[in-house]
């Protein structure tokens, strides 16, 4: 590792490996996704084929013939010349692999399903549902490439009372869909709509105590409403807390779906959580609860400040040192390990002749379940500041990440 590097490694004795795997194990390493990840579209018309190219002006024709009032959605024109809704009526056209007559059917359905349903203002509506906010559905942050991010954990109604509360009867049902809906388009109202732009978004789904048989109805009536009226606005489609029935359902079915489709999806077991999100998401952009560093009132803020990300190996025990700590200075720290299950502390060790160390948290054990870890401390003298994580009880390997700002004294300062 560089010298310079604030983070240093103390090797543990190596553990035993044992390479005897269970028959579900296999099953659910068959399952994970291993098809090369999806590729966004650039809907760029240069890139299409001469085909492509002749079904989006035949079905721009068939739209105009058809129509007998202005078509537009998501405030774009689709008639207009207007790049944008070139980029919408290819999302049709790839959901129908550009069969016109197919596109068109599906695209005029999703206009009067618009229209009927009241989608272009439902943004400006408050359907009461303050206690799912960021709990059942909520965008949050963006992935590397800039896709928002949106989150779908349904274990809460797990609890009769709250299942009761919200899905009770069938107009708290449609409401509640009303609700999904809406949530879905502010991640859409993120969007470019534009060739080479960022014309999708990242679902992240929580199987975690999903109650499947009492959420059957709405799953099935949330998966008709998105298929039919909101064609490729899916670029990925990660499953975290995978039970391993899952993994193996979708190893049987997953030679039935084609490659672009398979391409899309993530399948990751419990425990795995952070590891997978790392590959596609900063830390500083996951929630908290599923191994990342952001918190909702991070976002009062202003942009999270990025994070620097590593890796724990089994048997390994990782210092971060942040130096040059001043006297008087403040440091306040995140840091979060991935499945924690080890030791962590922090201590900060004084500069100079008679230097000393202070416990400021001392050696605990971390479980798995819990979140960023979120310090300050302030100096009375010069030094630095040492962050320990110590795997060495364990052969696993941990994504990790951490971040750090430290604040001058303003007595110094001035």
């Amino acid at each position: 590792m560089d010298s310079l590097s604030p983070i240093s490694v103390q090797k543990g004795s190596p553990k035993p490996q044992n390479f005897r795997k269970s028959f579900v194990t296999s099953l659910m390493e068959v399952a994970t996704l291993r098809t090369p990840s999806f590729k966004e579209d650039t809907y760029s018309i240069s890139n299409l084929k001469p085909s492509e190219k002749k079904a989006l002006q035949e079905l721009k024709l068939k739209l105009q013939t058809d129509s007998s009032e202005s078509s537009s959605m998501w405030g774009v024109s689709l008639l207009g010349g207007d790049e944008r809704g070139d980029v919408i009526l290819l999302k049709f056209l790839r959901a129908r692999d550009f069969k016109v007559s197919d596109s068109l059917h599906m695209l005029e359905k999703c206009l009067s399903w618009r229209k009927d349903f009241g989608s272009d203002n439902i943004l400006e509506e408050d359907l009461g549902f303050k206690e799912l906010e960021g709990v059942v559905a909520y965008m949050h942050g963006y992935d590397r490439e800039g896709h928002p991010v949106c989150y779908n954990a349904y274990g809460v109604f797990k609890d009769k009372e709250m299942y009761e509360r919200i899905f009770g009867d069938e107009e708290k049902l449609k409401k509640f869909l009303r609700w999904r809906v809406q949530v879905l388009e502010r991640g859409i109202d993120m969007l470019h709509f534009k060739p080479g732009g960022i014309n999708s978004i990242i679902q992240v789904t929580d199987l975690k105590d999903m109650p499947k048989r009492e959420l059957r109805v709405a799953s099935n009536q949330i998966l008709s409403l998105f298929q039919d009226n909101y064609p490729e606005m899916v670029a990925r489609k990660i499953f975290v807390n995978v039970p391993w029935y899952f993994s193996v359902l979708y190893s049987m079915f997953s030679p039935f779906l084609t490659q672009r489709t398979k391409s899309k999806f993530v399948i990751s077991k419990e425990g795995n959580v952070a590891e997978t999100l790392y590959k596609f998401i900063r830390p500083e952009d996951i929630p908290a609860q599923y191994g990342g560093l952001s918190r909702p009132t991070d976002l009062q803020n202003g942009p999270p400040k990025p994070a620097t990300e590593f890796t724990v190996k089994g048997g390994e025990k990782v210092n971060i040192q942040v130096e040059g700590i001043e006297a008087g200075a403040t440091i306040t720290w995140d840091i979060v390990v991935g499945g924690w299950e080890l030791e962590y502390s922090a201590e900060f060790v004084s500069n100079g002749e008679g230097s000393y160390t202070i416990a400021v948290e001392k050696p605990r054990k971390i479980a798995a379940n819990e979140e960023a870890i979120h310090n300050s401390f302030t100096s009375k003298e010069a030094g630095k500041m040492v962050l320990s994580v110590d795997n060495t009880a364990s052969r696993k390997r941990k994504v990790a990440a951490y971040r750090y700002i430290v604040r001058k004294s303003a007595t110094i300062s001035a």
